[in-house]
């Protein structure tokens, strides 16, 4: 074999070589590769080695399936009570069918972002702010479920959509920062209010006890009372005492009385006649009953200095 012979079978292998090589794609894991013959769509790859016809086949469009992040700059909006927020949203997509995601739609991430910005001026056009504030997951949902649909001719899924922000602006922030001091003022008013009626309560339901608590008092002292002067009478009514005895109880009960400290008595006539025929007996030298010597001698006791007795009459 020659040397031209050794060149040609060299310059066929290199051309075969440069031909093949560029028509040996491998596609990675989570992509797809879009395939086009003489312009019009082929196949579709998946993950793995491929081979296409030299000239005739090429790849259309190389399709990510990862989840993909758009994020889109916030869109003024009005609400139905006529306040103009700004709102900015998150959108998380993937692409589910590479055919349909590189034919269906030019450019999908600004039809997304201008469907997006249509469907998000719908539904809080429809909401007053207070409401728009509040409602983020119901605002969240209702976009999702719209762009699911409307994009799922272009091969895409609509797996989750965010409101980032929502910025009512300087001159309705300041009217809300004092709608809710002055809904703060209030229900500390209310709590200040209910505190001291409950307090008055308990204050009024305590001297209602107390005053309760007071007359019982009251009534079983005076009942125990008048139990023990019945009881009293029943011991004095069963001894059934004499006349001179009651005198000498009685001089006890003045003696107690003046305890010193009287500087005038007035003793009852009886109990002085009992005193002076104590005394006359006395002068006479004869007995004097042992009832009269007692009630006697009780006199003299009470016949102290400066108890005021010793003026009295019959003393």
């Amino acid at each position: 074999m020659g040397i031209g012979t050794l060149i040609g079978i060299a310059i066929v292998i290199a051309v075969i070589l440069i031909v093949l090589i560029p028509n040996v794609r491998i596609v990675p894991q989570a992509q797809q590769f879009v395939i086009e013959r003489l312009g019009s769509y082929l196949k579709t790859w998946d993950n793995g080695l491929h081979f296409k016809i030299p000239f005739f086949d090429r790849v259309a469009n190389k399709v990510s399936l990862k989840e993909n992040v758009a994020d889109f700059p916030p869109q003024p909006v009005i609400t139905r009570d006529n306040a103009t927020i700004s709102v900015n949203t998150v959108i998380f997509y993937s692409v589910v069918d590479a055919k349909n995601y590189t034919y269906g739609v030019a450019m999908p991430l600004a039809a997304i972002e201008n469907l997006t910005a249509t469907t998000l001026r719908n539904i809080i056009g429809e909401m007053e702010l207070d409401q728009t504030l509040t409602s983020r997951d119901i605002i969240n949902n209702k976009i999702r479920a719209v762009l699911d649909e409307a994009t799922d001719p272009w091969g895409i899924k609509i797996n989750r959509v965010e409101i980032k922000d929502i910025d009512p602006g300087t001159e309705i922030r300041t009217a809300m920062e004092k709608q809710m001091r002055a809904e703060r003022e209030k229900r500390a008013t209310i709590l200040t209010a209910e505190a001291t009626k409950e307090a008055a309560i308990r204050n009024a339901e305590g001297v209602k006890q107390s005053t309760i608590l007071n007359a019982e008092g009251r009534a079983e002292a005076a009942i125990k009372y008048a139990e023990g002067q019945a009881k009293a009478l029943e011991i004095i009514n069963a001894a059934q005492p004499n006349q001179a005895t009651i005198t000498i109880k009685s001089l006890e009960a003045f003696e107690k009385a003046a305890d010193g400290k009287a500087t005038k008595i007035i003793i009852p006539s009886d109990i002085q006649g009992i005193a002076g025929l104590v005394s006359s007996c006395i002068e006479m030298g004869k007995e004097i009953p042992a009832e009269t010597a007692e009630a006697a001698t009780q006199k003299k006791e009470l016949k102290k200095p400066g108890t005021g007795m010793d003026n009295m009459s019959g003393c």
